[in-house]
């Protein structure tokens, strides 16, 4: 029997188009519907019913928490449905993996939730979009994906969505897990998974976004040569409640901004130290003593997804001791 798929569409260079098949720098990014995709893609309909929404049509540079809400809203309403097997999203890879880690965290089923791109515009002569689209629903229309957390689909690999980035500007390869690896591969349109996601997601998790309607404010500081805490001091006067210090090696700090987050910390603003660096675990009271200044640490999260985590933990909490709980276990 068929599984039901719904494909909600954003945007991205996955719907985009240029002025030439040759072209694959200058294009224009959401142009096409999701219809217009699945339309292009008739051998979908020989493995799936498949209907598809428009919830956003962005750039995903353009992408915002109130998008990520009335995403998740609706995606957490279509998969309470018997009537619904998956979603599949596609999106813009510029912030393809945030959106798919927030997700990650606030989807309450196991049903399958994968997020897919292009990196080059569905007018190029060898576009990957059709493909990657064509994986994805079959991903999302498999068994073996459920319960596997948000995942994402992208030139025949399978990513966890907590591990996977965009790793090149330009290649069809960029979207990589670093530290870890890819969950898996997909064949002939079947997924072979190698290693499954090991933190807790979607079902299993604690954070619920039904009611809300905006994120806590959370800025990311960037720490280089001879950088000083005035940055992140405006963040703050400007109503950050939060702070991601993407810092030096193992989340290093000057004694100049050491000293200004640790006076921000005393204002009741939580800061997260995470690195610059691409891969590699940050460690409590490593470079800095965490235990002492009450930083949270961010493990192996990026930056940006440490924004995330620490956006939904601060509609319950601003306790470092609590939320670092959540870093360990998300």
């Amino acid at each position: 029997m068929k599984k039901n798929i719904v494909i909600i569409g954003t945007g991205g260079t996955i719907a985009g188009k240029a002025s030439s098949a040759t072209e694959t720098l200058h294009y224009t990014s959401a142009i096409l519907s999701v219809n217009s995709l699945i339309h292009e893609i008739p051998e979908i309909h020989k493995i799936v019913h498949v209907t598809g929404e428009q919830l956003s049509q962005i750039d995903s540079c353009d992408m915002t928490c109130g998008i990520w809400l009335q995403l998740a809203a609706r995606v957490n309403e279509l998969l309470a449905s018997n009537k619904v097997d998956g979603i599949v999203i596609t999106h813009g890879t510029d912030t393809l993996e945030e959106t798919a880690y927030f997700l990650n965290l606030v989807i309450q089923s196991q049903k399958p939730v994968v997020l897919v791109g292009a990196m080059r515009p569905v007018t190029a002569m060898s576009a990957d979009g059709p493909m990657n689209l064509y994986n994805a629903v079959t991903l999302a229309a498999n068994d073996k994906s459920i319960g596997k957390g948000v995942l994402v689909a992208l030139n025949d690999t399978v990513n966890c969505s907590r591990e996977v980035t965009k790793t090149n500007t330009m290649l069809q390869d960029s979207f990589q897990a670093p530290d870890l690896g890819y969950l898996g591969y997909i064949q002939g349109g079947i997924p072979y998974f190698y290693r499954l996601p090991a933190r807790r997601h979607t079902l299993c998790s604690e954070f619920d976004c039904r009611g809300i309607t905006d994120l806590p404010k959370v800025e990311i500081i960037y720490g280089y040569v001879d950088s000083s805490p005035i940055i992140a001091e405006a963040a703050v006067k400007a109503g950050a409640k939060g702070l991601i210090y993407a810092g030096l090696g193992n989340g290093n700090m000057s004694q100049d901004i050491r000293k200004g987050l640790i006076n921000i910390e005393k204002q009741g603003v939580v800061i997260v130290r995470s690195t610059r660096v691409s891969s590699g675990i940050v460690t409590r009271n490593g470079a800095v003593h965490d235990d002492e200044y009450h930083f949270v640490v961010s493990d192996t999260l990026s930056p940006q997804k440490a924004r995330i985590l620490l956006m939904l933990a601060l509609l319950t909490t601003n306790d470092p001791v609590e939320i670092q709980r959540m870093f360990w276990e998300y």
